[in-house]
């Protein structure tokens, strides 16, 4: 099954921040472009919200039709730093890629990721950021949708600690 109508899929580098002036420029030549997304959790003030960001900062594809398109025109493309290129042809995309990236999207269109750590119960851990930053200690288990349970060693003894799970990494 391909992931497009005709041609395949090919890899823009974009300029820093110019994902959205790349694709609108690109889309006016018209080429197909797919730039995946996913909502970023920020913090701010104790408030929790959500914004939209390129899954992959810097990188968005494009689908060309190399036997019937200008390829070297996207290289001169506003918003455009330049096509990934394997020798003197444009690396194309493995087949399914595309697809599997666009079958991870929610209703909105937004690429979905799996927010739950790979932990099981007693892997080593340790605290990224916050009061307990570079402590290390057990995964206990998630507390909640958002939380993690780990266990951390404080003053001789084990003391269950509940976290972020962004705040915490693989030992």
């Amino acid at each position: 099954m391909s992931d497009i109508t005709g041609g395949r899929w090919y890899v823009v580098q974009t300029q820093v921040n110019g994902e959205a002036k790349a694709a609108q420029n690109l889309l006016r030549q018209g080429y197909e472009i797919y730039l995946p997304r996913y909502l970023k959790r920020r913090r701010h003030a104790r408030k929790m919200d959500f914004t939209a960001k390129p899954l992959f900062p810097r990188y968005m594809f494009v689908a060309i039709d190399t036997a019937t398109q200008r390829w070297r025109s996207v290289q001169s493309t506003v918003g455009v730093s330049r096509l990934v290129i394997n020798g003197d042809s444009p690396a194309a995309v493995p087949e399914g890629v595309v697809g599997a990236l666009k079958a991870r999207e929610d209703a909105k269109g937004f690429v979905t990721m799996d927010a739950r750590p790979g932990f099981t119960p007693g892997d080593k851990v340790r605290v990224l950021a916050g009061a307990f930053m570079d402590n290390a200690g057990l995964f206990n288990g998630m507390a909640d949708q958002d939380r993690v349970s780990i266990l951390l060693e404080m003053l001789g003894r084990k003391v269950r600690v509940l976290l972020d799970a962004d705040l915490v990494a693989a030992a």
